[in-house]
């Protein structure tokens, strides 16, 4: 029996209107992921990589078609319902870590249940577990500062994935990491989303990275190539 589908692009485009006739960051983009996949994508800066993922997460509408999101269109979805989305379905990690220099380790991870208004005893255990995981449970009291800027992408993960989403969309992780943290990263996010059976579309411009996916698609101009 296939996967279901957990995120669906159907011949979206994305149109920024400017001086002179404007640009269109995607055009009729169309794919489907199913739960447990992970897919890279690769291209040139200016491409549109930014541009998917920020759709994908619900970010920013498309100008055209439609974005599924575990078969609901996020295009139709007000801000909030797809604020929601976001907080409960997807797992955010950046090139820049984003973490919070007066929080500890542990607080940075369990920030996305804390900001939901969880009680302590609901995250903390999870917290700690994901960064067990991590090798990283004898820093969790450590002032986030006090770590590499690899183990400091680790903490970064355990935070996306502290709510256990279903989509997890990672722009450049291994940017501001030299080659051999961001093999690392790359390996433990893979291990760590085909455990959890999340899906995970991983922008990179690093062909190496890349081929550890399960597929590989290029953008060029707006248009995507998933063959």
């Amino acid at each position: 029996m296939a996967e279901p589908t957990t995120i669906a692009f159907r011949q979206v485009s994305k149109f920024y209107p400017g001086s002179g006739a404007g640009r269109y960051a995607l055009r009729d983009v169309s794919f489907a992921v199913p739960a447990g996949r992970a897919v890279a994508i690769s291209g040139r800066s200016g491409s549109g990589k930014s541009t998917l993922l920020h759709l994908a997460a619900g970010i920013d509408r498309p100008t055209a078609g439609s974005i599924e999101l575990l078969g609901r269109d996020l295009a139709v979805l007000s801000e909030r319902e797809r604020t929601l989305e976001r907080r409960d379905r997807i797992g955010l990690i950046f090139q820049l870590f984003y973490l919070l220099p007066h929080l500890t380790v542990a607080e940075n991870v369990a920030l996305p249940e804390m900001i939901a208004g969880a009680r302590a005893k609901q995250y903390q255990p999870r917290a700690l577990e994901l960064l067990a995981r991590v090798g990283l449970a004898e820093r969790a009291a450590d002032p986030i500062h006090r770590l590499s800027g690899g183990e400091q992408q680790r903490v970064a993960i355990c935070r996306a994935l502290l709510r256990r989403p279903r989509l997890l969309l990672a722009d450049e992780p291994t940017g501001n990491l030299d080659d051999d943290s961001g093999r690392q990263v790359i390996d433990l996010l893979l291990e760590l989303t085909r455990e959890r059976g999340a899906t995970l579309l991983l922008v990179t411009h690093s062909a190496e990275l890349a081929a550890l996916a399960d597929e590989t698609w290029r953008l060029h101009s707006g248009v995507l190539e998933t063959r």
